[in-house]
């Protein structure tokens, strides 16, 4: 039996991957949304898009990270192996990708290395006919462990009674459901809609009990939302997947300390969640994030037993994954 991988003596248990980012319907629709003409001025739609490449180009120089490929340039299975190669080069011990170009090609990834990765559903309308049953199917014959939703992009509110039928199903199951609130997408994505607020969510947590919720991100620009609503429902997590750079846009100073420090003396470290938001390549694996979250949790001075939750433990039980991260 190989020993499990370990960055610092810790195993890393990353629960936000995307898999072809670039190919998938969801996190396409991320640039521009719900906001996209129907039929744009085409000079002024190039002057948006080149304004928007201009941003995203000056992010990746301030991180310096590389301009992505298209994924269509090598096959599935070689990207794959791609991601299997990062995990083993930065002593990741195991990776969830929460989207991948839909719940079959996310079942066939798992399947192609299934003691490293694991997968999540992903539905884009929780009140459409034969949603939930989609959902099981994804867990019972696809071996998904979780649900993947952009709440700005889905066409109704989280808390919309007619999902409650996606709602048992999740309950059942005790899925961990992990759910965009905020801002979302690259620059030109969306800033609001009546979607957006994570407070919608409470009165669904407060219904399902047994479903474990988690938002990504800290909760975005919601953070004092998100944390009364971890305060009101104890099955409320947060993620800390990305760059967390949303915070250059509030109003007031807030750190990546600030987040861990906030959360982790509010709500406590089981209900803090790891993640990168990894998502192409060539910049592949995103250690920088990882590495940037250990060292504020570090000086924090947070034990090694709650350094082991935030980075691995909480997200294998979510995932119910066996000991040692492995599935």
């Amino acid at each position: 039996m190989t020993s499990v991988p370990t960055v610092q003596g810790t195993e890393i248990v990353d629960f936000h991957l995307h898999f072809r980012i670039d190919q998938d319907p969801a996190t396409r629709d991320l640039s521009g949304g719900q906001f996209t003409c129907a039929d744009p001025d085409e000079q002024a739609q190039r002057r948006r898009q080149d304004l928007v490449a201009a941003q995203s180009a000056r992010w990746r120089r301030a991180w310096d990270f590389p301009d992505p490929q298209p994924s269509d340039e090598r096959t599935w299975e070689e990207e794959a192996d791609l991601w299997l190669d990062e995990l083993d080069r930065h002593g990741i011990a195991h990776a969830t990708f929460v989207t991948g170009g839909g719940d079959d090609r996310v079942a066939e990834l798992v399947a192609r290395h299934p003691q490293r990765f694991s997968g999540m559903a992903n539905l884009r309308d929780l009140t459409a006919p034969g949603a939930a049953e989609r959902l099981r199917r994804a867990v019972t014959e696809l071996g998904l462990r979780g649900l993947k939703l952009f709440a700005p992009l889905l066409p109704h509110r989280i808390d919309d009674p007619a999902a409650d039928a996606v709602w048992r199903v999740a309950a059942e199951y005790e899925l961990p459901v992990l759910i965009h609130f905020g801002h979302c997408g690259s620059s030109g994505g969306i800033a609001h809609n009546a979607h957006i607020e994570p407070a919608w969510l409470e009165s669904v947590a407060k219904r399902h009990p047994g479903i474990p919720f988690v938002i990504p991100h800290f909760g975005v620009q919601h953070v004092q939302q998100v944390l009364f609503l971890c305060w009101a429902c104890p099955n409320v997590h947060v993620d800390t997947s990305g760059s967390n750079q949303w915070v250059r846009w509030m109003p007031y100073k807030l750190t990546l300390e600030d987040l861990f420090r906030r959360c982790y003396e509010t709500i406590g470290p089981d209900r803090i969640v790891f993640g990168s938001d990894s998502s192409w390549f060539p910049r592949g694996y995103c250690y920088r994030y990882l590495a940037d979250q250990l060292r504020v949790c570090h000086e924090m001075g947070m034990p090694d037993t709650d350094l082991g939750k935030i980075f691995g433990g909480n997200a294998a039980r979510l995932l119910r994954l066996p000991r040692g991260g492995h599935s």
